[in-house]
């Protein structure tokens, strides 16, 4: 049995975000590509946007890994039937969910 759905549409959350929380938000994606090292507010934004994205993989495994822990604990000795779906999605994540940090990224950056 797959968990029940969430009461909310994929990319919505419970609260609306605020103009501050908005205005923290990166701009930029979460590489170094076509990046001018020398524009340091350019290049702190791509550090930033790396940082961030790499925590969103963290606490979204952390997550998974709760509701987890939830349903081994509910479901009891039928765990293994009944959590997979959970299981095979934590397994997906945690590969993942390692902060690494932007310096391997930055140093060993190649043009493709």
């Amino acid at each position: 049995m797959a968990p029940p759905n969430p009461p909310y549409a994929a990319g919505t959350s419970y609260t609306p975000e605020s103009a501050s929380f908005a205005a923290k938000k990166p701009s930029v994606p979460p590489t170094f590509d076509g990046v001018d090292y020398d524009d340091t507010k350019a290049f702190k934004a791509a550090q930033d946007s790396i940082i961030r994205e790499q925590w969103v993989r963290s606490m979204m495994a952390r997550l998974v890994r709760d509701e987890l822990g939830k349903c081994y604990y509910k479901e009891g000795v039928n765990h293994l039937e009944k959590c997979g779906v959970l299981r095979e999605r934590y397994m997906e994540l945690l590969g993942e969910s390692k902060i690494k940090g932007y310096l391997y990224d930055q140093h060993y950056y190649s043009k493709k």
